[in-house]
């Protein structure tokens, strides 16, 4: 959906950078191996909490290939999901346990999760919000025709594509958010 004036809207959350702290490895982030390896602060359960306040909801889009290279299994994503769900008050999880070389059109940059949430919801995707911390989040937004923000964790990668926005966190990004949901219009 896109422009619709009574479609809701969205911010659509990456998990690990966005939600939760990466774990950062030689300036690559990864996943928490384990749910007692999670870390939730408490700016991200504050940022959430007014992003809901504003009215928008709040949906997980996150890759996690570890499924399919046999690093992590489901169960463990499935927890942690549950876990930062549960935290941050998410309204949906949509997870692609994909790698690159299985070639599914749900692994970001792709926009498969954004499109399947816009289905799910009704989701006006020209007045929703993508939230990434790295390119694949914002190239993923983009193709969707979402806005974009980019969490700027100084990895070691680069973004290759621009976000609308550049923020140090969630919660810096949040004045930003809402202004740009409110003069979206639509439901709320």
């Amino acid at each position: 959906m896109s422009g619709s004036g009574d479609a809701a809207r969205a911010v659509l959350l990456d998990r690990d950078g966005v939600l939760n702290e990466p774990i950062v490895v030689d300036g690559t982030p990864r996943p928490p191996a384990s749910l007692e390896a999670l870390v939730v602060t408490g700016d991200t359960e504050v940022a959430c909490r007014d992003l809901r306040r504003a009215g928008l909801l709040l949906i997980m889009v996150t890759n996690q290939p570890d499924v399919a290279r046999g690093a992590q299994d489901r169960a463990t994503v499935d927890a942690i999901n549950l876990e930062v769900r549960r935290r941050v008050g998410l309204d949906d999880v949509l997870v692609c346990p994909h790698d690159d070389a299985d070639g599914c059109a749900c692994r970001k940059p792709a926009p498969g999760l954004i499109l399947e949430a816009a289905a799910r919801w009704g989701l006006d995707l020209a007045g929703s919000v993508v939230v990434g911390d790295r390119w694949r989040d914002v190239g993923a937004g983009r193709a969707a025709g979402c806005a974009t923000v980019l969490i700027d964790r100084r990895y070691a990668e680069r973004p290759a594509v621009g976000a609308d926005l550049v923020a140090g966190s969630l919660r810096q990004a949040v004045p930003w958010i809402v202004r740009r949901a409110a003069a979206a219009g639509g439901r709320r």
